[in-house]
């Protein structure tokens, strides 16, 4: 059964940060959605800007950054065909080891939940592929002290109109309540603004910051991509 993502959204006041990975209603491309929420000052000091090969974070005013270690990165970065899409500086560590040939499972292997406690932010990570299936990850704390660490990866063939959906809490709370579970099935329906405009309007208004969407041509590879950033005057009305 596939669940509305907007009503998902709408009904978490803090999912976090999430990673959408899907196809069109008619199968003919791939999507790519990821969104980061802040509490603090810091964690909404952010913005996502274009890159080459992706985009990355970074402040929004220089001036009032306080502690950019767990909140600049690169969420998305190219890798050949294939597209990878992660919550933090893992991104890195993943394309490290796919360009030595090596799988996404062996470089996560490699890290563990972020060192935030009390919340141990799970890290989550997609791999989008060309063929449009794709795998999605969770690293995340065993135990309320952050000394273990689950990983769990979870792999879909690609099916038009659906997605999945993974995000790092599961609520609001404190601390924060990890995210559960397989990865949520989502219907993905409309073009790329409209997709956007639903995905950013069901975020709640005060703890979003900003969002990312790539449509990709699953013949051709051309993609469209939208960036929606809340503070940097290019928000949308709802």
């Amino acid at each position: 059964m596939n669940l509305d993502l907007t009503a998902l959204l709408r009904g978490n006041p803090y999912p976090g940060r999430g990673i959408v990975l899907g196809q069109t209603a008619d199968g003919k491309s791939s999507v790519t959605a990821y969104f980061i929420m802040g509490r603090s000052a810091n964690s909404r000091n952010r913005i996502f800007a274009e890159e080459p090969d992706g985009i990355r974070t970074e402040a929004a005013d220089p001036a009032k950054m306080e502690d950019p270690s767990l909140i600049i990165y690169h969420p998305v970065r190219q890798m050949g065909r294939g597209l990878i899409v992660t919550n933090g500086d893992q991104t890195d560590t993943i394309l490290e080891f796919l360009e030595r040939g090596l799988p996404m499972e062996q470089a996560l292997r490699t890290r563990e939940f972020e060192p935030d406690g009390p919340n141990w932010t799970p890290r989550i990570s997609g791999l989008l592929s060309p063929d449009g299936s794709y795998k999605l990850s969770i690293l995340k704390s065993a135990d309320e002290s952050g000394t273990r660490c689950l990983r769990q990866t979870f792999e879909y063939p690609g099916q038009a109109g659906v997605g999945h959906f993974l995000h790092t809490y599961a609520g609001d709370g404190s601390p924060l309540p990890s995210f559960a579970g397989e990865p949520e099935q989502v219907a993905i329906g409309g073009d790329i603004d409209e997709f956007t405009d639903a995905v950013w309007n069901s975020l709640d208004e005060a703890n979003r910051i900003s969002l990312f969407v790539r449509f990709t041509d699953l013949e051709t590879r051309a993609f469209q991509q939208r960036i929606v950033n809340k503070y940097s005057g290019k928000e949308p009305q709802a």
